[in-house]
């Protein structure tokens, strides 16, 4: 019987390929961890009753620290210009632990601190009264960028953090990471903030600049 002279197939069978394809997908969205921004984790105050005035609250100039960002995010703090907001961690420390008219407690307050935070007290007479009554107030208007924005919000929440972890023997980032989910955690989280209540006021935006 002659040999057949055509030529023998040189394809490859692909017909399962996209069975492949199609579990190694399967693969990847199960076992790839996507990442997702969660934006800034702050506690909003409710909703305001349109038909009740929000109350009046009267509160010395000397308590508030201002801190305003222009549309060339240059900012303006206390009433002195700065190009940049370095070094504005250790001004809010400054302010938030200061005690220009401390009333009895205070005066408790600052003996329940470890001698180094009462060694970075101040007694001020024209800054904040006491830590409970010290509050930071960030200003922008439109055009001032989301990241200076940030990064002077995130400075004002340094300088408290670094307060409460010291004042609890922790670092920073330690004091960070407390969940808050186990006694233990939630019981330094509690004795760090005692008295000194985390005060930033975020005012609403200038409508100049930008469009």
């Amino acid at each position: 019987m002659a040999r057949s002279k055509g030529r023998m197939s040189q394809e490859v069978n692909a017909g399962s390929m996209a069975d492949i394809a199609f579990l190694l997908l399967i693969f990847f969205l199960v076992t790839t961890t996507i990442a997702s921004d969660k934006g800034i984790l702050n506690i909003l105050p409710p909703k305001l009753d349109p038909n009740v005035p929000p109350p009046d609250i009267k509160k010395n100039e000397r308590n508030i620290f201002n801190v305003l960002i222009n549309a060339n995010d240059d900012l303006l703090v206390e009433g002195e210009y700065r190009r940049t907001a370095e070094g504005l961690d250790q001004d809010f420390k400054d302010f938030i632990l200061n005690f220009g008219a401390p009333d009895e407690d205070a005066a408790a307050l600052f003996n329940t601190l470890p001698a180094s935070l009462q060694a970075q007290a101040l007694r001020r007479p024209e800054s904040s009264d006491h830590p409970g009554e010290a509050v930071i107030s960030i200003k922008t208007n439109r055009g001032t960028s989301y990241d200076v924005f940030l990064e002077v919000f995130d400075l004002a929440k340094k300088a408290y953090f670094e307060i409460y972890a010291e004042r609890v023997g922790l670092t920073a980032d330690e004091y960070r990471g407390l969940t808050g989910e186990d006694e233990a955690s939630k019981a330094l989280q509690d004795k760090g903030k005692e008295g000194i209540p985390m005060a930033i006021s975020i005012a609403e935006p200038d409508k100049i600049g930008g469009n």
